[in-house]
């Protein structure tokens, strides 16, 4: 059984999230510069096995599309493009980043640390990982 992967998008920056061989365990994995994520993805998918991916659905409160989906999108059609042998589920990602970053307040870490952002991004796209889980449990 191959792992799944979650990519919490973002203009700048991607996190990355994985499960391990046996899918019981979200883990956050890295964050890379969005122009790179493509780079990442060929070599990281030529040393493990992804059998699904998962990227975050930008959405607002009243549940339309939200202006970050306007560079999302692309991504995921051009993802669909790349891996047409891979499914593609996307998780609804509101919230993410706030509950990433009051995990890092639980977690005790100290604000010079929580002013992380590519770590906020990493925990989210493990949120997002760990809610595709859950939907399937």
């Amino acid at each position: 059984m191959g792992r799944i992967l979650a990519i919490d998008y973002g203009r700048k920056r991607c996190g990355i999230a994985v499960t391990d061989p046996e899918r019981i365990i979200a883990t956050g994995l890295t964050t890379v510069e969005t122009n790179k994520l493509e780079i990442f993805l060929k070599e990281y998918c030529e040393k493990e096995i992804v059998d699904i991916f998962v990227v975050g659905l930008a959405k607002q409160l009243n549940n339309t599309p939200s202006e970050s989906s306007l560079y999302i999108e692309p991504f995921v059609k051009r993802l669909a493009q790349l891996y047409p042998d891979k499914p593609i589920h996307r998780i609804d990602e509101r919230f993410t980043s706030k509950i990433a970053f009051q995990t890092m307040i639980d977690g005790g870490l100290r604000k010079k640390q929580r002013q992380n952002k590519a770590l906020i991004d990493t925990i989210s796209a493990t949120i997002i990982l760990q809610s595709y889980m859950n939907q399937k449990n």
